[in-house]
């Protein structure tokens, strides 16, 4: 009989008697020994985190790692703002056709109004400003809208009713 090497030993002291328990029960059901199953558990455990780091080095990552999210969240708010500022530019520079009188020459009508009056359902003019990201409050824009209205409905593309528009097919 083989004498056991003290010098390889290691203590386990669980926090209950239950847990000791359920880890012979376990080691039981696998077929092995209680120390060649929490052998087996801890290598496996070693095997999948080969970059074990120690506890401040990783508190150190998370704060580093929390001031990049904080850095990148700071400069979609202001390419957010930028792109807002540029979809208004935009929408004022396709509505200024209609909002000159005196315009000649050929007016682009916006996809998205027309879109939104093709899914036959009648929609008032407010539901319309909103579903096109126009401030009701923007003079400019609304009439620009409205005139792009008034002209569908001259050509026959749009019937005005009580509750709004719809389109004419």
């Amino acid at each position: 009989m083989v004498k056991p090497d003290k010098s390889r030993y290691v203590y386990v002291y669980l926090p209950s008697a239950e847990d000791k328990a359920r880890w012979d029960k376990l080691a039981s059901e696998a077929g092995v020994p209680l120390s060649r199953f929490v052998i087996e558990i801890v290598e496996n455990a070693l095997a999948e985190e080969s970059d074990i780091k120690p506890r401040a080095e990783i508190v150190k990552e998370l704060g580093s790692l929390k001031d990049e999210i904080r850095k990148l969240q700071d400069e979609l708010r202001l390419k957010n703002v930028v792109l807002d500022k540029y979809e208004n530019e935009l929408k004022r520079y396709r509505s200024a056709t209609f909002l000159d009188d005196d315009f000649k020459g050929t007016r682009e009508y916006s996809k998205g109004l027309i879109n939104i009056l093709k899914r036959g359902n009648v929609i008032d003019s407010y539901k319309i400003l909103e579903e096109l990201g126009i401030d009701p409050r923007d003079a400019d824009q609304v009439k620009a809208v409205s005139v792009e209205l008034d002209n569908l409905e001259a050509y026959g593309l749009i019937t005005s009713t009580p509750r709004g528009w719809r389109w004419s097919e």
